[in-house]
């Protein structure tokens, strides 16, 4: 299983909608200046303020996937990274503890 893969395209949604929401934003404002409704630099100044928002929502939101996939990975037994390499190097250590007891044993 591609866990980093899966965690990628879950992001990439999010992207995604974010993107629709602020092209949904962008004609809606663009209808209020055309309707007369708000003149164009408040529609800039509300569109920048919206779009600086669903940013720093989809950043929170990308943390909080992460940590819930992290804490899916652990409550499945899955290990960390950092457990695999310490995982190798005792594994390498023992394997060289063994080929060292085997050459004495030959000598």
């Amino acid at each position: 299983m591609d866990n980093n893969n899966w965690m990628q395209q879950i992001v990439m949604l999010g992207i995604g909608t974010t993107s629709i929401v602020a092209d949904k934003l962008k004609e809606a404002s663009e209808q209020l200046v055309k309707d007369g409704k708000l003149d164009p630099e408040q529609a800039k100044a509300v569109m920048d303020d919206m779009v600086e928002q669903l940013k720093s929502e989809q950043g929170g939101w990308e943390d909080q996937m992460q940590r819930q996939m992290r804490n899916m990975l652990q409550d499945l037994g899955v290990a960390r990274q950092n457990e695999m390499d310490e995982l190798r190097g005792r594994i390498d250590r023992l394997e060289r503890q063994v080929r060292d007891l085997e050459n004495k044993l030959w000598r």
